[in-house]
């Protein structure tokens, strides 16, 4: 009983962490904001960020008020996980590297998930506009750029997208590794 609860906390509290790291990425990346997909996550976490906004303001294109959101959130859902699995909360320092590890694992999951929905939209409406290809295209193309001079381009086809997946593939699990090591040391 106590896994299940974990987990129906761990996907209430995902959503929303997701939610606040589009909005980061979008931020990070100059996406288009008039987008409708972009508009709903914005309307999604203002809750969270505008009343952090007046009192943290913004280091250059950085967002203090969408990272601390995004912190927090995160933070929160180890603490309630954690008590609902062992009673316990862990403590300051171990609650911060577990929330720095799981948010760099929410975002290499993020975006290789971001990386295929982009690719098979590509393949299925190759020069059509769609809001949700035009904010992954936003979003995925940083990482795109340095792999498509990495990787061969085989008769129009771009190999790419396969090559930032192995390595976010790699990634993740090294972060669940290393993740996995921090655990014990709470345990």
């Amino acid at each position: 009983m106590r896994d299940l609860l974990a987990d129906i906390v761990g996907w209430v509290f995902s959503f929303f962490v997701w939610a606040f790291l589009l909005r980061l990425l979008m931020q990070l990346v100059r996406a288009d904001f008039r987008n409708p997909l972009a508009q709903a996550v914005v309307k999604l976490t203002n809750p969270a960020v505008l009343p952090l906004r007046r009192v943290l303001p913004p280091l250059g294109r950085v967002d203090t008020a969408s990272v601390v959101a995004l912190l927090a959130t995160q933070a929160l859902e180890i603490v309630l996980e954690q008590l609902a699995l062992r009673g316990a909360a862990p403590g300051a320092l171990v609650l911060l590297v577990l929330t720095v590890f799981k948010l760099l694992g929410q975002a290499a999951t993020f975006y290789l998930i971001a990386i295929f929905i982009w690719a098979v939209l590509s393949w299925v409406v190759p020069d059509g506009y769609s809001p949700a290809g035009r904010l992954l295209g936003d979003l995925v193309e940083p990482l795109m750029r340095p792999a498509r001079r990495l990787a061969p381009r085989l008769e129009g086809l771009d190999l790419s997208p396969l090559l930032v997946c192995v390595v976010l593939l790699v990634g993740i699990k090294l972060i669940d590794m290393v993740g996995a090591q921090v655990l014990l040391l709470v345990r």
